[in-house]
This record gives structure tokens, C-alpha cells and sequence, in this order.
């Protein structure tokens, strides 16, 4: 069991408060938690001025918030905030250009850290250079800590714990299907998606990470059945309907099966796990999963170079720090279904919902927990990168759906 740092300043710091994001986090952290001492917790940001807004911008309330002062490319900076507090809370990104030296500061001074990271081959690379460290300084380093990959993750530890708990034994595979979403992706995740197109293009080994199904599993535990995630239309006789590729399968994907592997493999190493798109019955459906999957390919297509890529970055794609108002984060919402199959062919269907957009309202309260269940929940864990769901478990399955507006419910 990890000690908590009780001489640090802070439980908790939002390093990138002033961005749409960031914002969005501090705003819950003041009205779930305050500034009453309940948690010590400090915003942290490169610009005093706005950092100073933010608060003007939240109210009275925000009036007992401290501030730091700290740059992405100062590294002394990043480590003097680090030592101040027990976890560092960031949604700074694209992580693979912002969040090296953060994450090193953190691992270097036993702090933990979570973050939004969605860039698979950044990952692996903290994994491998940052691992031994982290276990021997007991920094818990947690990525994908907002819709990549939170429900995902903890939606099948979730139905995992229910099959071991009620058949005896673990789901030999899972599916997660998108059975409805309203919201946009935030322009942060836009821009780290550019990001990881335009690196793997310059730089084969990191294409070579991201096909992997298991690039982010322990050294010697990179294997499995599992192949590339779904790329066209598919027909699944499990709901009678065609599902189409979903955008995001490539990152929760592998931090699911990272999960198993870091838990000493409980679901087996056979175990198969894909995500997917309901997209509807009949020729309908086929159409609708065909376009899914046709924009898709189309977009990582223009992506990939430099001129188009421009494009769409000058006339489709939202710009870092821009997100959709209030009443269009409130009405969002996202629900998915798994599907567990047990070795005796039993079938067990779990739910998990979220009550605002994915993208900005129910991601900025998902890392708001995850940082808070570091900095004050008492773990088994010790130090080393994590995923939510091998790290944190009930604790955070608790916190989620008492605090964050996600629910996690078995059905028929």
C-alpha cells in the first residue's frame, strides 16, 4: 500500500486550468469538493493572468483557490510543482509534445499523475522508459483517464467482477458496443489524433506500435488472439444488427488488455476483447455502417498528409481550447453495451451510461475522480503505469457513480 505525502502543500493540482478542459475540471472540483479543506487542491498554468480570470470567471467561490506558475518547456518548473503535491491532474496536451518532462517530474518525485492521454505510442514510450522508476518511487501513473478509456475499461472490470462473482468464473471475451452518443470529440482529442496520423506517417516503428493489439502490455506479455481492431461494415449475430469501426477502439482496446495483463492475467490469456458501432438492422444499417467506416478511412486518409490535413484543420475540425456551450454539454450523453461470453457459452450483458457529452462534460468529471481517488482513497497498488481499471478498481467504480454521473448496471 502506497503512503500518502502528508508534508506536500497540495492532495491535488489541474496543471492546464485555463484550458477549455481544464476549465471544465476546475469548475467541478470547485462545486463537487469547494475550497473548504475537504482536499487541498491549486490550479497551475503558465499564465498568471489567466489563471487569474479563471477564477474571476468561477466566482466568489473560487476565491480561496492558490495558483501555480509553471511552463511545459521549463523542466525545473515542472518539478518544483510536482513535489508540491500528491497527484497532478493534466489535460495538457497533445501529451506526446506536452507531457514527456510532466510525467518524468512526477515519476522522479513519487507523485501521481493522471491524465487524457489518447496517443498509444506516447504511452508505450512512458511505459518503457518510466516503469521501473515508478514502482521504485511509488508514482502511480495512470493514463486515459476521461472517455478514452474510462468506461470502457471499467466497464468490463465491471462485468468481470459480476460474472466471477455470480458464475465463478470470467468472461473469455467482451464486446463493447456504442449504442448511442450525443456530443463532438473536444478539439484537444482532434489535435492529438493529428498528431499520432502525422507521427506514425514520419516514423514507421511508431505505425508498427499502434497496430499492435498489444503494444501496451508488460515487456514478454505482448501476445494474444486478438488481431486489428474492426476496420469495415461487420454483421454481429450477437444483436442481430451491423456495427461499424469505432473511432476510438485503437486506444481502449489495448488499455484493456493492458488491464488484464496487469492484474496477472484473471480473464486468461485467451482472453478477446473488440470495441464496435451499433449501426442498425437491415440494408439500413449496412448503408449507415459503410459510411461510418468509409469516413473513417476517409479522415485518417487526409490526415496523413500535410496539405489536407490543413484543410481540415483550417474548415472542419474545432482548434485546441474551443468546445461546445453549456446546454450542448448538458444534453449530451453516451451509452454502451457489452457483451460477455463465459466459457460455457452463458451470456452476460452489462450497461454503461453517462449523463453529458462525452467529449468535454462527462470526460473533465471522469479525471476530476480518478485524481481525487489518488490523492485520498487507500490503494493495494504501488508505484508503476497503470490503467484505470488495474489501479483503482471499486474505488473508482464508487466514486464514478456517486459523484460523476456514470452508471454501471447489469441487464437482460
Amino acid at each position: 500500500m502506497t503512503k500518502r505525502h502528508e508534508h506536500r502543500e497540495f492532495d491535488l493540482v489541474v496543471w492546464g486550468a485555463t484550458g477549455f478542459t481544464g476549465a471544465l475540471v476546475v469548475e467541478y472540483l470547485l462545486s463537487q469538493y469547494g475550497t473548504d479543506k475537504s482536499i487541498r487542491w491549486a490550479i497551475a498554468g503558465r499564465d498568471q493572468f489567466r489563471l487569474d480570470r479563471l477564477k474571476l470567471d468561477l466566482g466568489v467561490p473560487a476565491n480561496g483557490l492558490k495558483t501555480i506558475l509553471a511552463d511545459s518547456l521549463d523542466i525545473e518548473s515542472l518539478q518544483n510543482m510536482a513535489r508540491r503535491t500528491q497527484v497532478m491532474l493534466t489535460t495538457v496536451g497533445p501529451y506526446a509534445r506536452f507531457g514527456s518532462q510532466l510525467v518524468a517530474a512526477c515519476v522522479q518525485n513519487g507523485t501521481h499523475y493522471c491524465d487524457l492521454a489518447g496517443e498509444v505510442h506516447w504511452i508505450r514510450r512512458m511505459i518503457d522508459e518510466h516503469q521501473e522508476q515508478a514502482a521504485a518511487t511509488g508514482a502511480r501513473i495512470v493514463h486515459c483517464c476521461g472517455f478514452d478509456s474510462v468506461p470502457m475499461d471499467m466497464g468490463v472490470w465491471f462485468l468481470q467482477d459480476a460474472a466471477k462473482k455470480q458464475h465463478g468464473s470470467y468472461c473469455t471475451s467482451i464486446t463493447t458496443l456504442v449504442r448511442a452518443m450525443r456530443g463532438s470529440a473536444s478539439g484537444g482529442t482532434v489535435a492529438s489524433m493529428l498528431n499520432v496520423v502525422r507521427e506514425s506517417r514520419a516514423d514507421r516503428t511508431i505505425a508498427r506500435i499502434l497496430a499492435d493489439p498489444y503494444s501496451l502490455n508488460p515487456a514478454g506479455q505482448r501476445q494474444g488472439p486478438d488481431r486489428r481492431d474492426q476496420q469495415s461494415a461487420r454483421f454481429d449475430s450477437q444483436i442481430d444488427s451491423w456495427t461499424a469501426p469505432f473511432v476510438m477502439a485503437g486506444v481502449n482496446t489495448r488499455v484493456v488488455r493492458r488491464s488484464n495483463a496487469l492484474q496477472g492475467f484473471p480473464y486468461g490469456r485467451d482472453f478477446r476483447y473488440r470495441e464496435a458501432v451499433i449501426a442498425g438492422k437491415g440494408l439500413g444499417g449496412r448503408a449507415r455502417a459503410a459510411g461510418i467506416a468509409l469516413g473513417l478511412g476517409g479522415f485518417v486518409f487526409a490526415a496523413s498528409f500535410e496539405f489536407t490535413r490543413k484543410l481540415l484543420q483550417r474548415f472542419v475540425l474545432p482548434e485546441p481550447g474551443e468546445g461546445p456551450d453549456r446546454a450542448s454539454r448538458e444534453a449530451g450523453f453516451f451509452s454502451l453495451l457489452q457483451i460477455g461470453v463465459l466459457p460455457d457459452g452463458t451470456v452476460m450483458r452489462g450497461n454503461v451510461k453517462g449523463d453529458r457529452d462525452p467529449g468535454y462534460g462527462s470526460t473533465s468529471k471522469m479525471i476530476s475522480e480518478c485524481a481525487v481517488c489518488l490523492a485520498l482513497d487507500e490503494f493495494d497498488t504501488g508505484g508503476g503505469l497503470w490503467t484505470p481499471a488495474a489501479s483503482m478498481g471499486q474505488l473508482i467504480i464508487n466514486r464514478l457513480q456517486t459523484n460523476a454521473g456514470l452508471t454501471f448496471e447489469l441487464t437482460d
